[in-house]
């Protein structure tokens, strides 16, 4: 899906970037966008004023103003908004956020995370957020000189900020070098997880041996690095069978699995309940 929620079919970007207020498209919808997701879209919310509930895949947050929301591509989300409440939404093709940063690789690897922040009124870096969003909505509905030029630059300035908001930070250089070596190690998961790549061959690009891998995994996530393949694949499962009308069996073989039964048994044993049964019941509410 590449447009905005309640445009499907349209393009509603203009040369990948889209500004809008919040209220000028959830007060159309009694202040509630229902749960979907953009293929090559991603997005930051600030919030200034209100309350918002917001549905970030499987997790539910109920932020108060001030605060933030970053949406990768592909994540499934939706917000309920308190009337009234004002904040602004800025959209971005995936494209044109590659080429802001793509001389900055790590920070782009850690905008494949969402965030949900509550900020602090009184912060140096909230009066930052909010002042560079005002002024980009300022550019964005004018014609002034270097227009594009400001847009970009206010652009990367608020992801930026996003992106160092609840990044975890690492004490020693040993500690640094593992967090390098998971960020990579999540990339090749993100890039690859439908083949269903082995460890040995998820280490490989890292410079690392499998059991290396694993160890890194266990110590700082708390699972072998086959568990973060899984919960990828079970993450994608979930959206596909919420949020599509493919068959199990379609599911199935775009995720990799050699039948549905294999698939079925795999899901099953996750989340106790067949891929059927969880569609049936609503899983994804």
């Amino acid at each position: 899906m590449y447009a905005l929620y309640g445009e499907a079919g349209r393009r509603s970007t203009l040369d990948g970037l889209h500004l809008e207020s919040i209220a000028d498209r959830s007060r159309l919808h009694n202040w509630e966008i229902q749960p979907h997701r953009h293929g090559v879209l991603v997005q930051l919310l600030l919030i200034e004023r209100g309350r918002v509930t917001a549905r970030m895949d499987e997790d539910e947050v109920v932020l108060r103003a001030p605060a933030l929301v970053w949406v990768p591509a592909q994540a499934v989300h939706g917000f309920r908004f308190a009337p009234e409440t004002e904040g602004l939404v800025i959209t971005l093709d995936q494209s044109r956020l590659r080429e802001l940063l793509d001389h900055v690789p790590d920070l782009l690897d850690s905008l494949d995370q969402a965030r949900l922040v509550a900020l602090d009124r009184g912060a140096t870096v909230t009066r930052l957020l909010f002042a560079v969003a005002h002024g980009l909505r300022e550019d964005y509905a004018g014609d002034g000189a270097w227009r594009g030029p400001a847009l970009d630059h206010a652009v990367a300035l608020l992801v930026t900020q996003a992106a160092r908001l609840d990044r975890p930070r690492s004490t020693t250089q040993a500690d640094g070098r593992a967090m390098q070596h998971l960020t990579r190690f999540r990339e090749q998961v993100e890039q690859h997880f439908r083949r269903q790549p082995t460890v040995a061959a998820l280490a490989r690009p890292l410079g690392i041996t499998p059991a290396q891998l694993n160890r890194l995994c266990r110590r700082h996530l708390g699972c072998s690095a086959l568990a973060v393949l899984h919960e990828r694949l079970l993450l994608e499962a979930k959206r596909e069978l919420g949020y599509t009308h493919l068959m199990v069996r379609q599911i199935a073989d775009g995720l990799g699995f050699a039948d549905a039964a294999y698939f079925t048994r795999f899901f099953a044993r996750q989340t106790g309940k067949s891929p059927s049964e969880w569609r049936a019941q609503g899983g994804a509410r």
